[in-house]
């Protein structure tokens, strides 16, 4: 979850010119806060606003050397700690030790700034992360005091609720979220995979929100297609998983999706082979491709050549379990 504590997007500086033989005036240029950053690397201020531009990106470790740079220049400035900690909090190889050392920032933000949401609702993160909830809804709670209306409080209340297996409350606590943004993305996402998982179809709903949300979201496709797919709108899904393809060729689940289709819902073996050549093409280690290829090989009587196809899937992962029963099923046949 990415909290973020101050705005990114446009700094303006006013740049002094000289013009013929008149006085010097003030023109203002507009620089991007990556530019400002490659022209005053040592700028504090600058190093924040770069840093909250890289956790809007989700590029953590980039925030993360921004921040301690920044925290190591100023390190009573309480926007420096807070970008230190929440880079820190956030990166994926995160440590035990790292959650501990931002849960401390946390805590100094809030002992300074104590109405801070973000840093309330940061440290409630710190909180769920090693397993203490009463903590963490403690924390989100003084934040929901604050504001009843803050988005984020929502999120972290609905993610806690999802680990405990509480699906009617994380979905309570995700709409919520959405009442205060309705264009928040990761919300209907959230919220779609829930009711999927439940096998409602009400989840291609909150998919399809998702996909006019973020158009070039290719996640957000790929789950509408699959969710189409599961409920039986076989039309949908293909002109889904077209769409995706339109809008990134190299993506090879929606190749091999297509190819299932033709497979199991349609009867069509000779369909379904071509999209499975087209997706191994692309990634051959794609071992459920070579199984499904094995399978119509093995319904149209042609065991030897089944047999190659499933021994490929084991290649690619010697773990693929249905891949080896299917060839001792076959070698008892012979």
């Amino acid at each position: 979850m990415r909290i973020l504590l101050f705005s990114t997007g446009f700094l303006f500086i006013l740049v002094t010119t000289a013009c013929g033989g008149n006085s010097n005036k003030q023109k203002q240029k507009e620089l991007s806060v990556d530019e400002l950053y490659k022209k005053y690397p040592d700028s504090v201020p600058i190093l924040i606003k770069h840093g909250n531009l890289m956790l809007e990106r989700y590029d953590y470790e980039k925030a993360l050397q921004d921040g301690a740079k920044a925290y190591r220049m100023q390190e009573s400035n309480i926007e420096a700690r807070f970008l230190y900690a929440n880079a820190l909090n956030n990166r994926a190889n995160r440590s035990t030790s790292d959650v501990m050392a931002a849960q401390g920032h946390f805590k100094f933000v809030v002992k300074k700034q104590p109405k801070n949401t973000q840093a309330l609702v940061a440290l409630a993160t710190t909180y769920a992360q090693q397993g203490d909830n009463e903590k963490a809804f403690y924390y989100i709670n003084e934040a929901l005091r604050i504001n009843k209306k803050y988005r984020d409080a929502y999120i972290l209340k609905g993610s806690i609720y999802l680990s405990l297996g509480n699906n009617k409350l994380a979905k309570s606590s995700y709409q919520t979220a959405i009442e205060q943004d309705p264009e928040f993305f990761a919300a209907y996402i959230k919220l779609g995979l829930i009711y999927q998982e439940e096998n409602d179809p009400l989840c291609i709903q909150y998919f399809i929100t998702a996909t006019q949300l973020r158009p070039n979201n290719i996640e957000a496709y790929y789950n509408l297609a699959y969710a189409y797919q599961q409920f039986d709108k076989i039309d949908e899904a293909q002109q889904t998983y077209r769409q995706m393809l339109q809008k990134d060729p190299t993506f090879t689940p929606p190749l091999f999706q297509l190819g299932w289709i033709k497979q199991f819902k349609q009867n069509d073996p000779d369909s379904a082979t071509y999209f499975y050549n087209e997706t191994l093409q692309k990634e051959p280690r794609y071992v459920e491709a070579w199984h499904n290829l094995g399978l119509i090989y093995e319904t149209k009587g042609e065991k030897y050549q089944a047999i190659q196809y499933y021994r490929k899937a084991l290649k690619y992962n010697p773990d693929f379990a249905i891949s080896e029963e299917a060839i001792k099923r076959l070698a008892k046949t012979k």
